[in-house]
């Protein structure tokens, strides 16, 4: 990846605002069109969104889009879509028992509403306030009842395929956990046991950076630093730790690279967190320098492979580092990303969110002195971000439905588009990937202004 050092928040300011003024007619159109019974929108086919039944992760991007939207542009319109569709169709998965999706789905819906209030963009109404945290705090709540444990004396929650299961993606999920006990939430166990859902969340942190993410320790033969495995497989009658795993990858050995963007994504925002939580909260689970170090260690090690192992030069990765035509490309990481190649889609979802982690993980490091690094991955997310929001990645074409194209949902299972003329799937967007783009959209417009963007507050 070639980072581009002279890019700037305030830089990148007007390719957001064509962004944003091309999502808002797209976004309307979903909203009105979209009926619950249809089930979530999930990714395109030939540029219209179609549902995919596996498990409904969807719908809170789908109505936080109009949040942000309205957040990017202050239209009324955007506000009363996407609370009224909160109201409409999210309470169910706020007692969701069978997902590991609480902070994909609540805090991109109950959560925007909820620091949209908080940051004086909405009417003040302390009981509005109220339900949206309650709803969080039930939300984080029954995430972390869905609770393996392993033989390390840590455990993690488990993915939708079962209690063996640990996915990379639900780092990104424990978002949901740590706003619940920011709001002073608990869970209550059999016999009043109160079960505190920061350790919950710190568990799953530590358990995710011991089996799914790699150091280049030996731990088998295929162990590069900064590798991610998609999943990790467990033993439920032991808890021991059985074998790497994946659902969406090419294979256990190799990267699925949006996996790798949930954990960079994931880590830099708890890392966030952890900054509003007292020392004396910390010393139980271990203390705070422990943990950030453990963190620190997580992304140095995933950034640093985005960056340098397996991009493309302009910040794009493909769909899976060992993707089994890439040796057809190639050394791809040379060269500019090429959507429309013969051989190996790339992955613009995973673009989108790992540019944000980037960026905070950048932010985090300025803020604590250490200008240099900080500087290199600010200047990495702001890479990407200046690709996704320029062709081919944006969606300019009002009859496409996407705002991001080139994304990929399920290359194993064969449901992505492959248009007539192409012999990969190419040109296609993906709800997460339309999500996350406008939420760093935002996130970085907030910075150029002066300002952040944290569901701390």
């Amino acid at each position: 990846m070639q980072i581009q050092t002279d890019l700037t928040p305030q830089i990148l300011t007007p390719k957001i605002a064509d962004f944003v003024e091309m999502a808002g007619p797209k976004i309307l159109a979903l909203h009105a069109n979209w009926e619950p019974d249809q089930g979530s929108p999930v990714y395109t086919l030939d540029g219209q969104y179609t549902a995919r039944s596996w498990t409904d992760w969807t719908s809170g991007f789908l109505i936080g889009l109009a949040i942000l939207q309205f957040d990017m542009t202050a239209d009324e319109q955007f506000l009363v879509s996407g609370r009224d569709k909160t109201n409409e169709v999210m309470a169910p998965h706020l007692s969701h028992l069978g997902v590991h999706d609480h902070g994909f789905n609540n805090v991109s819906t109950y959560g925007n509403l909820r620091r949209l209030m908080l940051e004086g963009r909405t009417p003040f109404d302390e009981y509005e306030l109220r339900y949206y945290e309650l709803a969080l705090k039930l939300s984080g709540a029954v995430q972390a009842a869905r609770y393996s444990p392993t033989n390390t004396g840590k455990g993690y929650i488990y993915s939708f395929n079962g209690p063996h299961s640990l996915f990379a993606d639900t780092i990104r999920s424990m978002r949901s956990l740590s706003l619940a006990h920011h709001l002073g939430h608990v869970l209550m166990g059999e016999g009043e046991q109160r079960i505190d859902l920061l350790g919950r969340a710190l568990e799953h942190a530590d358990t995710t950076a011991r089996f799914n993410v790699y150091f280049g320790e030996g731990r088998d033969s295929y162990d590069v630093p900064g590798r991610v495995v998609h999943e990790s497989i467990f033993n439920v009658n032991d808890g021991q730790y059985r074998c790497p795993s994946s659902q969406q990858g090419y294979s256990p050995f190799t990267t699925w690279t949006r996996g790798a963007s949930w954990i960079i994504s994931g880590y830099a925002e708890q890392l966030e967190f952890l900054q509003t939580v007292d020392d004396r909260e910390l010393e139980s689970f271990g203390g705070r320098a422990a943990i950030e170090e453990l963190f620190l260690r997580v992304l140095y090690a995933t950034s640093d492979y985005y960056i340098g192992g397996y991009t493309c030069q302009d910040g794009i990765p493909f769909w899976d580092n060992g993707a089994p035509e890439l040796h057809r490309l190639g050394d791809y990481r040379q060269h500019n990303s090429n959507p429309y190649n013969a051989h190996e889609p790339v992955d613009s979802s995973a673009a989108a969110i790992t540019a944000q982690g980037l960026v905070r993980f950048g932010k985090y490091l300025n803020d604590r002195g250490d200008e240099v690094a900080g500087k290199r991955y600010l200047q990495a997310g702001l890479t990407v971000a200046d690709t996704i929001f320029s062709a081919p990645y944006i969606s300019s074409d009002p009859n496409h439905q996407g705002l991001l194209l080139h994304a990929i949902y399920h290359r194993p299972n064969g449901w992505d588009f492959v248009p007539a003329d192409q012999s990969i799937p190419c040109g296609e967007s993906c709800m997460w990937g339309d999500y996350h783009a406008m939420e760093l959209a935002l996130l970085i417009k907030r910075m150029a202004d002066g300002g952040y963007l944290t569901f701390w507050g």
